[in-house]
């Protein structure tokens, strides 16, 4: 055979281009962890899902002067009442990686907490390591503060009473 007449290509150089794609994939698949890409987008949805809550109680507290939802039953009082049409859907955590850690007033993993001088929060915990490392060895957390009207990321123990917000 001759230079010219030769069409395609070896077996021996397709199973090397097949070979550098496949370590390819598996570096890129590697760098992006999907998993923890799962866990980022479930704390996403967690943040955003403390704050609509957090508006809904604001909204409550301004409609009922000044009187929070009770901690007991305060996801059915925000229904109820109108400020949100449902309670947003639980956010599963990992098996085996986070649980949500509220100590009480639980409502499809969202935490609320109130009392008279320092207003109401709601929080939830969060299981990605991205969020997880700002906070060291510390729990994180986002809360949202009805009182300061804003929402954070807080470290440490369960976010009961005044909080203040770690990072923004």
């Amino acid at each position: 055979m001759t230079a010219q007449s030769r069409k395609g290509f070896t077996l021996i150089e397709l199973l090397i281009v097949i070979a550098i794609l496949g370590v390819l994939a598996v570096v890129v698949l590697v760098a992006i962890n999907p998993v923890q890409q799962l866990a980022r987008t479930r704390d996403a949805g967690r943040k955003s899902s403390v704050s609509q809550i957090g508006h809904a109680v604001a909204a409550y507290y301004t409609s009922r002067n000044g009187t929070y939802p009770a901690q007991a039953t305060w996801g059915s009082d925000l229904t109820t009442s109108g400020e949100l049409s449902s309670l947003p859907s639980s956010i599963a955590y990992t098996a085996g990686t986070v649980t949500s850690g509220c100590s009480a007033n639980n409502s499809n993993n969202y935490c609320y907490y109130t009392n008279a001088t320092e207003g109401a929060v709601v929080y939830a915990k969060l299981e990605s390591q991205a969020e997880r490392s700002k906070c060291g060895a510390a729990e994180a957390w986002f809360a949202y503060s009805v009182q300061k009207g804003r929402g954070g990321i807080v470290c440490g123990t369960e976010p009961t009473g005044a909080i203040s917000f770690t990072v923004d």
